[in-house]
């Protein structure tokens, strides 16, 4: 009751005045003794709820306007916070951890700087408004104890700050206190040095703090230091050139106001007043947008508040005067209600009751005759607002206006924004929202520029949809995260993506499927630009195509080094297009497996032309002398994976007359060819900047690993005809000469068909592969159906049945031979060598094996585990198996094992033990 009394005995201004001068009596005397801290904390209580209770009447009476109770409670939001750092600054000197240059003021040059952003800053507070702020010091100006830590020192001081503001007692709080603002609150203590912000804003601050900034001013502490960093700030927030490419990333940020077509449609019971559309948010955004846009050239629109921008703005001629009068009004209006509702319990709240009797009783209290007077009224202001606010955005690409409320500021999560991305489908929108507020505050080397994060806000809301359509949108989006955690930088990519948007579609399907493939692409992103080629879809690209291609890469090579990373950059590029081509469909799996081997052939073409004349540098040339290779394995099948090895087998022949090399280091032929194999080894193996190539296998040359890494002609044929083992006449059925003078290569070929075509004892070979088998199931045997090389009826039992079947047949029907198996099984069902069932069985099993071997090793490195696959990968299996799911394509795939698994044993023959 004293209270009421005193508010009505004297001028509101008057009151406010004395009131503050009595609270800097109670909470900083200016003669000792100090109040406690508890005390402190009451009087700061008991002065809000005053100040509160005097606001209210001067607005309920008429006694002041909106923007005169906007400046009061900010006058009192000045004194409370200033008052409140001074003792916590006296308690401090107190116990002897600060010595203050004027102890009756120990905030004075204390280097401890508190600004306001916001309303707050903006002279703009409401009932119940949070106060933001931001929190600096200055270390070389801190006056401590010798040996304590200013930054340790003045989080602590900021710390106590927050708790003695907002704490809540029994005589309520003074203040929410918001100090999310601040840079990277995620990752940085509540209280900055001067140099790191600095640092942060100039390296990484992004468009919305820029926004932020604009309200800012120093309210407590060092307000001469506070000025002094505000000052510096100015070029950042401030820049010289009219910056519309801004406004679209601040746009984006900040889409708590809705310009999107039929999203928060605008009504009146339940409507936000401040974030729906036509409400505050929009009257101040758009007054912003329009700052930071000249703000630059014309330093005198750079004022923090709402109404003064807009005024000043008319007056520049960047809005008009019929603009600026509807959004004053509704400024003015909106805030009244704002204002209406907060006063209810002093609940913080912008959204109107929903009920229709309190909604009556808002009506009243706002002055209306009724709730339909009330509500034509704010549908006409909103109406007004949302006009102006959509135009000035018309032009915004659409690009950026797919999606609902994004907002990925602070450091809490927008519940608007999480609600959109549950709607699109992410199952943990806290986690996207955490990635996505990462990427903007530049944690990754690729996000470091202020125009890439530009960029990528402009493409964002695409980004997500996209990423949201996958089968698994939070895993599509974790690994995408991944990707540009390794990206080195980000600019050109979303360029890319900004010209190209049906490219995200892409970018999606690689994060959700294929993590493989991300990982090239993050590493070389400039892959993309290949697919932007009209005929990118269109064939693959053919021999002398690819030939001419890494001709001219090698051709720009410095040095031999270079020309292995070269060699590299070219195949893993060329290498991932063919995976997207995979992925995508529009190669089939035989094609794909042609595509890699013929990539591979061309490198070790070039690459072999390369380490030979490296290798005459040193040693010369070997008389009359002659090197091929042969593929082998899948390479020389025609049916090479994402992740398949080399299997080479080199030849040579040379003079014997000459049998040393003419250099200036000779070697013997033997010595010399043997060199020359490792170094070619080397060059497709060895890791460069650039990475690995291929891993290389020579495990089938004559006498495997305790033969010579080189053969000569001689002892290769010798060694086919009369000491080869049966399965090294099946691993011959897949021999392709691949490089080689042409006499050479004939030669080498006439062996193999020679080899091949030799008439055997069907029993012996049937009991041989079968050995094989056994000894292969005891050392590598399992159940796992995805392990589709080893697993009973897999591609082992598969390629054994269709090179037995040459091997024993060849003899008489040469012609079956092909190094491919399905061309091969397609060879011997035409000669009547299979028949029946087995032709029945064994295509469609090999078409059906390769189709998900190529999906397998392009999108999993490692075992594929089905339990913890992403769906997407699921489904592109499924569909490479031409089933309707993956459910029925795991049937399916173990009745062709079982099948190919019974042919086995009835084409070979099972041991009496396995039938």
């Amino acid at each position: 009751p004293l209270w009421l009394q005193s508010a009505l005995e004297s001028a509101p201004e008057a009151r406010l005045d004395s009131l503050i001068a009595a609270l800097e009596g109670e909470v900083a005397p200016p003669e000792p003794p100090m109040p406690t801290h508890s005390a402190v904390a009451s009087a700061l209580r008991r002065f809000k709820s005053e100040v509160a209770l005097l606001v209210g009447l001067a607005d309920i009476a008429g006694a002041w306007d909106v923007r005169m109770v906007m400046r009061a409670l900010t006058r009192a939001g000045d004194a409370a916070l200033g008052l409140a750092v001074r003792a916590l600054l006296r308690e401090a000197a107190a116990r002897g951890d600060y010595r203050p240059a004027d102890p009756a003021r120990p905030e004075r040059a204390s280097g401890y700087i508190v600004i306001a952003v916001g309303k707050y800053g903006a002279f703009e507070l409401n009932y119940s408004s949070d106060i933001d702020l931001i929190v600096f010091y200055e270390p070389g100006l801190a006056r401590l104890r010798e040996g304590l830590d200013a930054g340790a020192f003045f989080v602590r001081v900021t710390r106590d700050l927050v708790r003695l503001l907002q704490e809540r007692t029994g005589e309520g709080y003074v203040f929410r206190t918001d100090l999310r603002l601040r840079p990277d609150p995620g990752a940085t203590q509540l209280a900055l040095s001067t140099d790191a912000a600095l640092h942060y804003y100039e390296s990484f601050g992004q468009n919305w703090e820029r926004a932020a900034l604009i309200k800012a001013r120093a309210v407590a502490g060092d307000r001469e230091a506070g000025a002094r960093i505000l000052s510096q700030l100015q070029p950042y927030v401030w820049r010289k050139y009219l910056d519309y490419a801004a406004i679209a990333d601040i746009h984006a940020m900040k889409r708590q106001v809705h310009a999107v077509k039929g999203f928060g449609e605008i009504a009146v019971a339940g409507h936000n007043i401040k974030l729906g559309r036509g409400g505050i948010r929009e009257i101040e955004f758009f007054a912003q947008t329009q700052q930071l846009i000249a703000g630059g050239r014309q330093p005198d629109l750079r004022l923090p508040g709402t109404l003064e921008a807009l005024e000043r703005l008319a007056a520049r001629g960047w809005i008009s005067r019929r603009a600026e009068q509807e959004l004053r009004g509704a400024y003015l209006f909106l805030r009244h209600v704002e204002h209406r509702l907060q006063m209810i319990a002093d609940e913080q709240t912008h959204v109107l009751p929903a009920d229709e009797a309190r909604l009556e009783r808002v009506a009243r209290f706002a002055g209306f005759a009724d709730a339909a007077a009330f509500g034509a009224r704010l549908r006409g202001e909103l109406q007004r607002v949302e006009r102006h606010y959509a135009a000035l955005f018309e032009d915004v690409p659409e690009l950026t206006r797919k999606a609902g409320n994004l907002v990925f500021t602070g450091d809490d999560d927008d519940p608007a924004t999480v609600e959109t991305l549950a709607r699109m489908g992410f199952a943990n929108p806290s986690q996207v929202i955490a990635a996505v507020r990462g990427w903007h505050y530049g944690r990754y080397p690729a996000m470091r520029s202020a125009r890439a994060r530009e960029r990528l806000t402009e493409v964002q809301p695409a980004l997500l949809e996209a990423l949201s359509e996958t089968a698994e949108p939070d895993r599509a989006l974790a690994s995408f995260d991944q990707f540009l955690r390794a990206l080195p930088s980000g600019v050109q990519l979303f360029s890319l993506l900004r010209s190209n948007p049906a490219l995200l579609r892409l970018i999606a399907d690689i994060m959700g499927t294929a993590p493989r493939l991300a990982r090239i692409l993050s590493r070389r992103p400039r892959i993309l630009e290949a697919v932007l080629d009209p005929g990118f879809f269109g064939s693959l690209p053919s021999r002398d195509e690819l030939s001419r291609r890494i001709n001219v890469e090698i051709s720009s090579a410095v040095d031999y080094q270079d020309c292995l990373d070269r060699a590299r950059v070219f195949g893993k590029e060329q290498a991932f297009l063919i995976g997207v081509r995979i992925l995508t469909g529009t190669v089939s799996a035989e094609q794909a497996g042609g595509a890699y081997a013929l990539l591979a052939e061309v490198l070790i073409r070039a690459l072999q032309a390369v380490v030979e004349e490296e290798h005459a540098r040193i040693h010369g040339r070997m008389p009359g002398g002659a090197v091929a290779i042969i593929a082998m394995g899948k390479l020389g099948g025609r049916e090479m994976t994402a992740s398949s090895d080399l299997d080479l087998i080199i030849v040579y022949d040379f003079d014997p007359a000459h049998g040393v090399s003419d250099g200036e280091r000779p070697l013997e032929g033997p010595r010399y060819y043997a060199r020359l194999t490792q170094r070619l080894v080397s060059a497709l193996t060895a890791p460069t900047a650039e990475g690995r190539l291929y891993e290389v296998d020579m495990r089938l040359r004559p006498s495997g690993h305790a033969g010579p890494v080189a053969t000569h002609i001689e002892s290769f044929e010798t060694y086919q005809r009369r000491e080869a083992w049966t399965w090294e006449h099946m691993a011959l059925t897949r021999a392709r000469v691949i490089t080689g003078p042409p006499a050479l290569s004939a030669r080498i070929e006439s062996t193999i068909r020679e080899v091949l075509t030799a008439r055997r004892d069907a029993a012996a070979i049937a009991r041989d592969v079968r050995e094989m088998r056994a000894k292969i199931e005891r050392e590598k045997g399992t159940d796992d159906i995805w392990d589709l090389k080893q697993v009973r009826g897999g591609l082992v039992d598969l390629e054994f049945i269709t090179q037995y079947l040459q091997l024993v047949h060849a003899a008489d029907n040469p012609g079956i031979l092909d190094q491919n198996t399905h061309g091969a099984l397609g060879r011997l069902r035409e000669a009547g060598v299979l028949e029946g069932e087995s032709a029945e069985v064994l295509a469609p099993a090999a078409r059906l094996y390769h189709d998900v071997t190529q999906i397998l090793r392009l999108c999993v490195e490692g075992q594929f585990e089905p339990e913890n696959a992403p769906n997407g990968l699921k489904a592109l299996l499924a569909e490479a198996g031409e089933v309707p799911d993956f459910a029925r394509l795991e049937a399916t795939l173990r009745g062709r094992l079982a099948e190919v698994r019974r042919l086995f044993d009835s084409l070979l023959g099972a041991p009496s033990g396995e039938r």
